[in-house]
């Protein structure tokens, strides 16, 4: 059987160790077979655990990295500086400095509030005299018995008698406004009309009532039952010209009288005209006496005049730049006005005010910074605004803002985060918030090393 070396060399060195100093040598006692089997199996056994710690080690690593290079990362934080806006400044007075005045805008309720479109400022509850703004009263009540069926419609022709013509010395003596009406000359009832608002003929409007009803009296009592009829509680006639100051209404119900003039075809053509084009008549080309016709959107309807002061009552298309709409349609009147001219400029400025009450406001613009992300690995982004932003608002309107934002852990730029919402009164505008650039996923390296920063 061949010798083992390294088992004896081991034998000798064991005797060595324990023989004592100076003892002599004894040789080992020779290896069995079965003490060579057990010692073998000792060593695979020990290269068997050995083996399988690595094993173990080495699963234990590739299992760790698995989950490292797959683990969810929270989400990244989001530091946010939400835009802020200035208050606009607030509009100029809309009503008329004196006297009284009201005033009705409609095409921007939800800017101006749900009533702008009835009455929506007004000075002055008390009837005061209406003075010539009665005749708009008498056309209407004229035109329930003897409508025109359209804006142009001449209606029946109408031949002045002597009494007639007798107004004109009657009304001369009253210093009131009149115009030629020769006994047995003739015009139609929409010429006639024309002559009794345009230049405000008080001769012109007490022939035609009694034309149209057959007495004072009776036109009167027509009169009563059309005002109660349309809502004109607090407008009273005493007779059809309005020399009479007993002829008297409210800021609020003349603007309701406005409204229903200009619903009347006949009514809103012949308010409108500048000036008289009747061939052949005394009367043709007379101007008329509202001066504001043309000039800010003025496009009817009737001037006033006693010793109590100057009136109009007027209407107006009014458009406004910084609404994206069409124009608005805007009814006024001013009341006691020291003279027509300082009339005339109070509705200017009424008009002008409300345009520029109406303001469009920057909110901000594309790419405006509204916020960063930041990664547990590093990396942000900003976030901004994907479009610019305006807001229009009538006067000093607060203007709110409010931000949102996402939970997002990577991203391509462009990609929508959240919103910005302005609101002002009924009005908002949202703009979509949206990634500077791009954020990427960590690198692999990063994910085994940064084991803390891992789960959610």
């Amino acid at each position: 059987m061949a010798r083992n070396d390294g088992d004896g060399l081991a034998q000798l060195t064991e005797i060595m160790r324990s023989t004592p100093a100076g003892a002599p040598l004894r040789s080992p006692a020779p290896r069995t077979p079965v003490d060579r089997r057990r010692r073998r199996r000792r060593r695979i056994v020990g290269l068997s655990v050995t083996g399988g710690i690595l094993l173990l080690v080495a699963a234990l690593v590739a299992s760790y990295v698995g989950w490292a290079l797959n683990a969810p990362i929270g989400a990244a934080s989001a530091s946010l500086a939400q835009p802020t806006v200035a208050t606009p400044p607030a509009a100029q007075p809309v009503l008329a400095p004196e006297g009284s005045s009201a005033i009705s805008v409609a095409g921007a309720d939800d800017y101006l509030g749900p009533g702008a479109s009835g009455v929506w400022q007004k000075s002055g509850d008390d009837a005061v005299p209406m003075a010539s703004i009665s005749k708009i009263v008498t056309a209407l009540v004229i035109l329930k018995a003897k409508p025109l069926s359209g804006a142009t419609t001449p209606g029946p022709l109408i031949t002045f008698s002597a009494a007639d013509h007798a107004l004109y010395d009657q009304y001369y003596v009253q210093n009131a406004t009149i115009a030629p009406m020769p006994t047995g000359s003739s015009m139609t009832e929409h010429q006639a009309l024309e002559t009794m608002l345009v230049v405000s003929a008080s001769n012109y409007a007490a022939a035609l009532s009694t034309w149209a009803y057959g007495s004072p009296g009776a036109f009167l009592a027509a009169t009563r039952t059309w005002l109660a009829a349309n809502g004109l509680t607090h407008t009273a006639m005493v007779e059809p010209t309005g020399l009479d100051d007993r002829n008297r209404s409210t800021p609020a119900d003349l603007i309701a009288l406005g409204k229903l003039a200009m619903a009347n075809a006949a009514v809103a053509e012949i308010v409108g005209l500048h000036s008289l084009d009747i061939p052949g008549s005394p009367v043709d080309g007379m101007s008329a006496t509202n001066d504001m016709l043309g000039r800010n959107g003025v496009d009817g309807i009737k001037t006033g005049t006693l010793d109590t002061g100057s009136d109009l009552l007027f209407s107006a298309t009014v458009p406004v730049p910084a609404l994206d709409r069409p124009a608005l349609r805007v009814f006024g009147v001013v009341l006691g006005g020291s003279s027509r001219e300082s009339v005339d400029g109070d509705v200017e400025t009424m008009l002008h005010n409300v345009v520029n009450g109406f303001h469009s406001t920057m909110l901000g613009r594309e790419g405006d910074v509204v916020g960063t992300y930041t990664t547990r690995w590093g990396a942000s982004a900003h976030m901004v605004l994907a479009r610019d932003a305006t807001v229009t608002t009538w006067s000093n309107a607060p203007i709110t803002v409010t931000m949102s934002t996402g939970m997002i852990t990577t991203g391509k730029a462009g990609q929508r985060v959240g919103a910005v919402t302005w609101t002002s009164g009924t009005t908002t505008v949202t703009v979509p918030v949206v990634l500077e650039s791009t954020i990427r996923p960590p690198s692999d390296w990063w994910r085994i090393t940064h084991p803390d920063k891992l789960g959610r």
